[in-house]
């Protein structure tokens, strides 16, 4: 598996000009560009076209961008901006090589019934979907595993992709949120591989269903979550990408210094990945 690197990691102490610095000397294969904060700080000083030759001259390429908040029961105007931050993703990733949106469901919503929730992401994500389908885009949505997010299960999100039926819609599958609001083993070994367009690796502490935060996320392999099963399900259902992004939000990983995250993160990363495959090939 190739391993890529999400900007979230090492956020307070990181920029993109540094991210992309320390991807190239530890070797990661690609990065997710956080819209938010990293991407428009980036451009405060440098261009696309900055960016874009990087990728060109640089090993590390770009996996995906992350994220397009909160895209279902909105009000039309905040829909109408989400559609608008969609398309300039578009238009950058076309520009910079790359060919993916992350975008994830609303929280904290106020009383609104499953039905008008399922609803309501249906007609999105479809219109969504069209409009990167325009740029040749993909869209991946990310479910939230928690009491307050919208969609918090993977097979509550898989359900909407697969009444959508689009051919670049697909499901980012964190593997903290998989386990965050007990998603179901079964419901992804019944899901088509090529649905899962991007897998976010890493792990959290033992807290009960339902509670955890980000906050909680820890180095894959030092926490409870049973990676090896969920990249078992991946491999049988036919999941072909093969890279996984470590995405972390952890307090006291922003306090270290840049270069230990991402010399650890690769190390972490590794261990779990080369026990995996090793299980996958029956040598363990």
């Amino acid at each position: 598996m190739k391993l890529s690197m999400n900007e979230a990691t090492a956020l307070e102490k990181s920029s993109l000009v540094k991210d992309l610095e320390l991807c190239e000397k530890y070797n990661y294969d690609y990065i997710e560009i956080r819209t938010m904060d990293c991407l428009p700080d980036y451009l405060k000083n440098h261009s696309i076209d900055d960016l874009a030759e990087f990728f060109q001259t640089h090993k590390v390429k770009p996996l995906a961008f992350n994220t397009l908040c909160y895209f279902n029961n909105r009000k039309p105007e905040d829909y109408k901006k989400i559609l608008g931050e969609l398309k300039y993703m578009c238009e950058v990733g076309n520009k910079i090589g790359c060919n993916t949106v992350i975008t994830v469901p609303t929280v904290d919503l106020e009383k609104v019934t499953c039905s008008q929730i399922r609803k309501s992401a249906v007609e999105c994500l479809s219109e969504m979907a069209d409009l990167a389908a325009n740029y040749n885009m993909r869209l991946s949505v990310e479910f939230i595993g928690h009491q307050a997010a919208s969609i918090n299960t993977f097979g509550q999100a898989y359900s909407i992709i697969k009444e959508i039926d689009k051919k670049n819609l697909g499901i980012t599958l964190d593997c903290f949120h998989f386990h965050g609001m007990a998603s179901r083993i079964e419901d992804l070994e019944k899901a088509d591989g090529n649905k899962i367009f991007i897998v976010h690796l890493n792990d959290t502490e033992d807290f009960r269903t339902g509670v955890l935060l980000d906050e909680d996320r820890v180095w894959p392999g030092d926490g409870c979550i049973k990676l090896g099963k969920i990249f078992h399900a991946l491999k049988k259902i036919g999941w072909k990408e093969d890279i996984v992004s470590l995405e972390l939000f952890r307090p006291e990983y922003y306090r270290m210094d840049l270069d230990d995250v991402y010399r650890i993160g690769k190390e972490k990363s590794i261990a779990v990945i080369d026990k995996i495959d090793m299980i996958e090939k029956g040598w363990i």
